[in-house]
């Protein structure tokens, strides 16, 4: 006989026999849905383990018992009376929960510790959680709920008079509210069973929970078959951008930043692949399934979160899906002051290194000790501010962005990312904008070579440096710093095309491959100019066919995109298909006329000059004007 002490969950529907005979086709179609809804997508979350049903409730088992709280509380919260009257007769619960020694038999379990927790059901409340004088003692003070003792009881066929506490349903209990996890789909407005608000619905109209579901969840795993990428042979994991659930959009900046340094921390650990932000932010604002982002991204696990800033209070929630079993691995939620932020994305971190039972290297765990770049909250704020900028590509927000960034390193002048990004800035002024070419790349080498003193272990300000070098033609320097890159083992999407395009410049066909395809395959939506750089990797590396293969990849995504035509003309023109090269050369004339073969040799700084020359005298055969 097997024994164990454990957390055991009463459920009893209200008046079963009084809705049965009422509306049975809508009562059961009622808790039906329920449990597909709401029960079993919470109980996952809690991991709690739902021993039987029973048509007018179920007994649940929980290895934890603040999860068995949790859930109850949560399962009431969404059952709350709300202001439309429903059509159909409304399903209640009365909960009781009690910690006891019970007998597990096959998959049921029994003895005193259930006998128990049925009784306290039996005597609670409609809608409320009535807990034993045990449960009480274990989870005072962890909890942040209020609790009204009821004073002892003698229950039915319980020996001893039993110590019994209420949890009160208020204000306190709203906030404990965390995201639903894992279910079915989310119940349909105007279904013919009115639950108290469907489920979901209910719990946004209690007290502004803060109960978000970015997808609409779904039972179905992904598919391995499916997925439009194969998996990784190491953990894969994409990290959808949380929510703001501060009711102002002024605080999306926030939010995105959470997640974007998430990506960042996660991609430096070695044993775990992880999809770029440009496309994990593909999502944003999309109502999409667990499975759906697996298939499209190909990978295994995804991580989806809210956060809520009010003044100097944060409150950030999180949770993991397994997306090949629909199993949900852990939630989280953080209450915070805004000066404990980075303990709590150290926190998240931790806990996905544990779940996914990650090994971090000697380097990792030194890295992950060395704690955030800076604990400047003013200056770490200005950086989000200006990440979400600069993400809109245009010329006003790329200059607020470079003021932000500014005001940053004056408030801190150790911070490496703001160096980092503010030297980005600088080159991209001179490259995309066309300002101040030599004022502006000396500004981007000096930032640049700061962000390395700062942060050794960074490989993008090496890659930036090497971009600096390899457009001033200082050829030997360019290749000395995008080799101190390439040793930092990049694993971020940007930082890998860069490198890819710098080994391209090098005439280093082979490693510019290697490096712009991990890029493309940790960022599915990347931009086409991936595409362009991988092209003329295959060109350099003698693979004409691939080399047209990919650039025509990236016109479709972007038909205006000039570089990638001058790629198509080259290819082609190698290939001897010079029909197929006068028509790349015609859209290069139509996008931009002002295109000659001398204007392009004075651009492109081709360490090599016989590859600059070959490149010409193809574009020449294509028909490029001289």
């Amino acid at each position: 006989m097997e024994r164990r002490l454990t957390t055991i969950l009463s459920i009893d529907v209200v008046g079963y026999s009084r809705l049965m005979g009422e509306d049975e086709a809508g009562t059961l179609a009622a808790l039906k849905m329920l449990r597909r809804d709401l029960i079993n997508p919470k109980a996952r979350q809690y991991h709690g383990r739902t021993v039987k049903l029973m048509g007018d409730g179920a007994l649940m088992e929980f290895t934890s018992v603040i999860d068995a709280v949790c859930f109850a509380t949560e399962l009431q919260m969404a059952r709350r009376q709300t202001e439309e009257p429903p059509p159909h007769p409304q399903v209640q619960f009365r909960i009781g929960v009690n910690i006891g020694d019970i007998i597990v038999e096959d998959d049921d379990i029994y003895g005193d510790g259930v006998n128990l927790a049925a009784r306290l059901e039996a005597i609670c409340e409609a809608g409320g959680v009535c807990l034993s004088g045990n449960v009480y003692n274990q989870v005072k003070g962890k909890l942040n709920l209020t609790f009204e003792k009821l004073g002892e009881r003698q229950l039915k066929n319980i020996a001893e008079p039993v110590t019994v506490y209420q949890i009160a349903l208020d204000d306190k209990a709203a906030t404990l509210v965390t995201p639903l996890a894992g279910s079915a789909t989310a119940p349909r407005r105007g279904h013919r069973v009115a639950l108290t608000a469907a489920a979901a619905a209910a719990l946004l109209a209690v007290a502004g929970l803060a109960w978000w579901q970015p997808w609409v969840p779904g039972e179905e795993p992904a598919s391995i078959d499916r997925m439009a990428l194969p998996l990784p042979d190491k953990p894969s994991i994409a990290v959808l951008p949380f929510d703001n659930l501060s009711g102002d959009p002024e605080q999306e900046y926030f939010a995105d930043g959470m997640t974007e340094d998430l990506i960042t921390d996660l991609s430096k650990i070695s044993g775990l692949f992880v999809i770029a932000r440009n496309s994990s932010f593909a999502y944003k604002g999309k109502t999409v399934t667990v499975r759906e982002v697996a298939e499209d991204l190909g990978v295994r696990y995804v991580l989806e979160g809210s956060v809520r800033r009010a003044g100097d209070q944060v409150r950030i929630n999180t949770q993991l899906i397994d997306a090949t079993t629909s199993g949900h691995i852990w939630a989280e939620r953080y209450d915070r002051k805004l000066e404990n932020i980075f303990a709590v994305q150290d926190a998240i971190l931790e806990k996905i290194v544990q779940a996914l039972e990650l090994h971090l290297t000697d380097k990792e765990q030194a890295q992950r000790a060395g704690g955030a770049e800076t604990a400047n909250l003013e200056a770490y704020d200005l950086v989000l501010r200006a990440r979400k900028l600069l993400t809109r590509f245009d010329r006003a927000a790329t200059l607020e962005a470079r003021d932000l960034l500014q005001r940053a390193i004056r408030l801190d002048p150790t911070y490496a990312e703001a160096h980092s990004l503010l030297g980005f800035h600088f080159f991209d002024e001179w490259r995309v904008w066309g300002e101040a070419p030599s004022q502006n790349l000396a500004r981007a080498e000096e930032l640049a070579a700061e962000a390395v003193q700062l942060n050794p272990g960074d490989p993008a300000p090496h890659v930036l440096l090497a971009m600096v070098h390899q457009w001033r033609s200082e050829f030997t320097a360019a290749e000395t710093e995008i080799d101190k890159a390439l040793s930092l083992e990049p694993r971020e999407a940007i930082t890998l095309s860069n490198v890819g395009s710098v080994l391209v410049y090098a005439g280093r066909g082979e490693e510019a491959v290697t490096a712009i395809t991990q890029a493309i395959r940790l960022d599915p939506f990347h931009p086409p100019t991936y595409l362009e750089w991988l092209g003329n990797a295959y060109w350099l590396r003698g693979d004409d066919e691939l080399c047209v293969e990919v650039a025509e990849r990236g016109v479709a995504l972007d038909p205006d995109y000039v570089s990638l035509h001058v790629v198509l003309a080259v290819c082609y023109s190698a290939l001897r298909r010079q029909e197929e090269a006068a028509a790349a050369a015609a859209e290069i004339q139509r996008i931009n006329p002002r295109f000659t073969l001398q204007a392009y040799a004075a651009y492109v700084p081709y360490s090599d000059e016989a590859v600059e020359q070959r490149r010409v005298e193809l574009l020449r055969a294509a028909g490029v004007p001289e």
